[in-house]
């Protein structure tokens, strides 16, 4: 299996010639190259993770690709040529090659006055974790984490505590476009030391750059 990021919360996750994109947003630049979709996940309904245009844009390709997200997301999609299956805390899925477990059920707060939505995690076979903007722990060993490393929901001993909760073999950084590149480097040492603390290595992915599992 390999992983792909693009920018901030985009992950391409390939397999035996299938592909899942999960949380393909506003600060995604076009994916215009991605074939053999056999998914799109959408963590949660913010723009950030996942556009009309992004999502068109790959069905074009990949026609029969599945769009999962949870009741929020399916709720916010609302052009009659996007449809959303509805998942939720506890499903598991099997799509294409790939075993799909989803969990958790609401964002982080960032403030009382904003409006908590709708948020799943999904473990995909049973190695790699992405939480969307959320910091819900798997409760089972993952090979690789993918962490976020700024978000207005999150404080950088949050991130390090979950790092530390996890404790994968592996971590990289995700939803880095809301911090400059001095504060990707500071917030980077941080999560960097956290993965190394319980054992793992921590991969400072760029834009394009793969890990394979």
């Amino acid at each position: 299996m390999k992983i792909t990021k693009y920018e901030h919360a985009c992950t391409v996750v390939e397999k035996s010639g299938s592909t899942i994109i999960i949380d393909p947003g506003a600060f995604t630049t076009p994916l215009n190259d991605v074939t053999g979709v056999v998914a799109i996940v959408v963590t949660h309904e913010h723009a950030d993770h996942w556009t009309p245009e992004h999502l068109r844009r790959i069905l074009e390709r990949n026609p029969g690709a599945r769009i999962l997200g949870p009741g929020g997301v399916a709720a916010a999609v609302t052009d009659d040529d996007l449809t959303v299956e509805t998942v939720k805390n506890g499903d598991e899925l099997q799509v294409g090659p790939f075993s799909l477990k989803f969990i958790g059920e609401k964002h982080a707060v960032i403030h009382e006055s904003i409006p908590i939505v709708d948020n799943v995690a999904v473990l995909i076979d049973d190695s790699f974790y992405y939480a969307g903007d959320s910091l819900t722990l798997p409760n089972v060993p993952v090979d690789t984490l993918a962490v976020p490393i700024g978000a207005p929901w999150l404080k950088v001993s949050e991130a390090i505590d979950y790092v530390l909760a996890v404790a994968p073999r592996r971590a990289f950084p995700v939803h880095e476009a809301v911090l400059s590149q001095i504060g990707i480097s500071i917030n980077g040492e941080r999560l960097d030391a956290a993965t190394q603390r319980g054992g793992g290595e921590y991969v400072q992915l760029g834009v394009g750059q793969s890990l394979d599992l």
